[in-house]
C-alpha cells in the first residue's frame, strides 16, 4: 500500500502538459475541479470522463502510475459507494431484504460517485503534480494568487509551504519504507495483525 502512494510526485517528461505553464495548468485544473463536482447529468458525467481520458493521454505518463494513485483511496470509494448503495432512496426498487432496500437510484449514484473520487484524483495528478517541478509549482501559484497581496495574504510564504507539503509526502513514503524494511529484516510481520498492530510495529 504504501509503494501506491504516488501523490506529490513530479515525473520529468516533454509532453503538452508538462511544457504548459503552471499558470495555465493550475487555472485548468480549477475549472476541472469544479467541472467534475457540478456534473449531474448523465452527458455532462461523460464529457468528464471523456476530459479525464484526454488529460492521462496528453501527460503521457504510465497508466499504471496514474491508477496508482487511486488505489490507496479504495476504501474510501468502497465506502462512500456502500452508504449511496443502502440509504439513497429513490422509484425504482430492485431487491429488499428486511430492512434493506437497494434502488437504482442509489447504484446510479454510487458509481457516479465513485467515477467523480477518480477523475478528481486522476485529473489533479496529470494536470499539476506529475506534470510540474517543484519550482514551477511554487512559481505559478504565487502568481496566480497574487491578487491577494493586497488583502494583506503573505502569498509567497503560502505558495511555499504548499508545494514544499505536498512533495514531502514522496520523501515520507520512502522514509516510511525504509522503516518497514528495517523491521521486517527483525523479524517483524507486517502482513498479519490488525492496523493498530501494525502502527505499533512501526
Amino acid at each position: 500500500m504504501i509503494k501506491d502512494i504516488t501523490a506529490g510526485q513530479f515525473f520529468p517528461g516533454n509532453s503538452l502538459l508538462h511544457r504548459t505553464d503552471a499558470r495555465f495548468k493550475i487555472i485548468i485544473l480549477i475549472v476541472f475541479l469544479v467541472t467534475v463536482l457540478a456534473s449531474s447529468s448523465t452527458a455532462s458525467f461523460a464529457a468528464v470522463l471523456a476530459l479525464t481520458v484526454i488529460l492521462v493521454a496528453l501527460s503521457r505518463i504510465n497508466v499504471k502510475i496514474i491508477l496508482r494513485s487511486v488505489k490507496p483511496l479504495a476504501f474510501i470509494l468502497a465506502f462512500t459507494a456502500i452508504i449511496n448503495l443502502f440509504f439513497v432512496k429513490g422509484e425504482t426498487l430492485l431487491w429488499e431484504w428486511k430492512f434493506i432496500h437497494i434502488y437504482k437510484e442509489g447504484i446510479i449514484n454510487s458509481v457516479m460517485l465513485m467515477l467523480r473520487l477518480i477523475c478528481l484524483v486522476m485529473g489533479t495528478s496529470v494536470i499539476l503534480t506529475y506534470t510540474t517541478s517543484p519550482l514551477d509549482m511554487t512559481d505559478g501559484l504565487e502568481r496566480v494568487l497574487s491578487p491577494l497581496r493586497f488583502i494583506g495574504v503573505p502569498v509567497h510564504d503560502f505558495s511555499m509551504i504548499l508545494t514544499i507539503a505536498l512533495r514531502f509526502i514522496p520523501t515520507l513514503v520512502e522514509e516510511t519504507e525504509k522503516i518497514i524494511s528495517a523491521q521486517k529484516s527483525r523479524g517483524v510481520s507486517f502482513d498479519t495483525g490488525g492496523l493498530i498492530k501494525r502502527v505499533k510495529a512501526l
